[in-house]
């Protein structure tokens, strides 16, 4: 809607309030026939002279823009104001482990808009992260990433990096704190995942620990040896964690695990439900999908699998992947399966083979967009130098042409896939 006093009005044209660094949006001045414009941000002149203004800026925060505009010697003015987000608040990261030997991990980004940023982290602040990094996970406007040999690689070589544990503004990745020598009892850490500022849990080789970031304590959580090397599922305020046939529950400023649930199959993957309850994959005979109620740990529902696989191969990520009531999974191979949970069903939807060239070797799991619906899916050529022939591919499996994007070569052994509305 136009704003504006007298015989002036500013017209957002896109109807955004807000609008992320570096994005544009436009402005329009509704004015009397003949008139000239002054366009200012906060204060400050532009060089903007005409009725359509470009607004750009790198600054967050709320902006004032305003316009004068001249007829006759008559000024009439009106201003509006618009808030810069960063430039990472909405979208898809993607973390690459790089290689073990040679690179640090570094951070890919995808916006809304589909335009990718490549070294993001590195870009935001002129350091690398951690050798090998493996998870990261968004609390509070902060985003941690965890690696699994911080400033030493698995020979012992020393490589110049912000270290094990860095945390981050999550919307413009600016450092804000990193921690190495203060995790030097772990064992290559895997997974991250926070409870709040006091509790960030990481899984390592001999289970989970809980890390005060202010203290610089960590404590082993009791009875959490064998937690396995798959994502934290995060819900009420607890951590889900698979543990062999079990899945852990951690609760905050606890030194002992909370609750061990026997799930009676090897478990594959804990996934946070958008009700909160948690999804549950074991493989076996029958492979099951389950549905745990997050208050009282009872089974809500189990659905048997016997078209396409839940195993979450050699991956660190879960076998399964939801949005809703729909999950997918693709055993940690090219050919992606869709379960319908309320109905039991599942169905084949595609062999990424088939629409992505080079898709030989998956690395890490699907996952699927939590808003959008696509499935996003990280492919390589093979190992030896042909990681670097990569894929980050989209599927939307509501349109003919179920591609609806790839991104290639950008990928170093990607560790997993996070969008940044599942941490909402």
């Amino acid at each position: 809607m136009p704003v504006g006093t007298g015989e002036v009005a500013i017209i957002n044209v896109l109807s955004q309030n807000g609008v992320a660094q570096e994005d544009t949006l436009v402005f329009k001045a509704k004015a009397p026939q003949g008139s000239t414009f002054n366009w200012t941000v906060n204060g400050k002149g532009t060089t903007a002279t005409d009725s359509i203004f470009k607004f750009v800026s790198t600054d967050v925060g709320e902006h004032i823009i305003a316009v004068t505009a001249s007829t006759n010697n008559k000024k009439v003015s009106s201003q509006t104001s618009v808030t810069v987000y960063g430039k990472y608040k909405y979208g898809t990261f993607i973390l690459n482990e790089g290689n073990m030997t040679t690179e640090n991990g570094s951070l890919i980004f995808i916006s809304p808009k589909g335009v990718i940023t490549d070294s993001a982290y590195f870009k935001a602040n002129g350091t690398q992260l951690g050798n090998v990094a493996q998870d990261l996970f968004i609390s509070n406007n902060k985003i941690y990433i965890i690696s699994q040999n911080g400033k030493k690689n698995a020979v012992g070589d020393a490589f110049s990096n912000d270290g094990l544990l860095v945390v981050a503004n999550a919307e413009t990745l600016k450092k804000v704190a990193a921690y190495n020598d203060e995790l030097a009892a772990l064992s290559w850490p895997t997974h991250v995942a926070v409870l709040n500022e006091e509790n960030v849990i990481i899984r390592d080789n001999n289970g989970l620990y809980r890390f005060n970031p202010i203290t610089k304590a960590l404590t082993f959580i009791k009875g959490s040896r064998s937690a396995a090397k798959l994502t934290l599922a995060v819900s009420n305020n607890k951590i889900f964690a698979a543990a062999g046939s079990k899945v852990y529950v951690v609760e905050p400023n606890k030194d002992t695990l909370t609750y061990a649930l026997d799930m009676k199959g090897s478990v594959s993957g804990v996934v946070r439900a958008s009700d909160g309850n948690i999804w549950v994959s074991t493989t076996g005979s029958p492979a099951k999908i389950s549905k745990i109620n997050f208050r009282d740990y009872s089974l809500i529902k189990a659905n048997d699998i016997i078209t396409g696989s839940v195993s979450a191969g050699f991956g660190a990520t879960p076998g399964i992947t939801a949005k809703g009531d729909t999950l997918y999974f693709s055993g940690a191979g090219t050919k992606i399966y869709r379960h319908v949970f309320s109905m039991g069903a599942t169905e084949f939807m595609a062999d990424a083979k088939t629409v992505v060239q080079n898709a030989n070797i998956v690395y890490n799991n699907i996952a699927v967009h939590p808003v959008t619906g696509e499935v996003y899916l990280n492919t390589m050529k093979a190992y030896g130098r042909d990681y670097l022939t990569n894929n980050i591919s989209v599927f939307n499996f509501n349109n003919k042409d179920i591609l609806s994007a790839n991104y290639k070569d950008y990928t170093k052994f990607p560790a997993g896939i996070f969008f940044t509305e599942s941490f909402n």
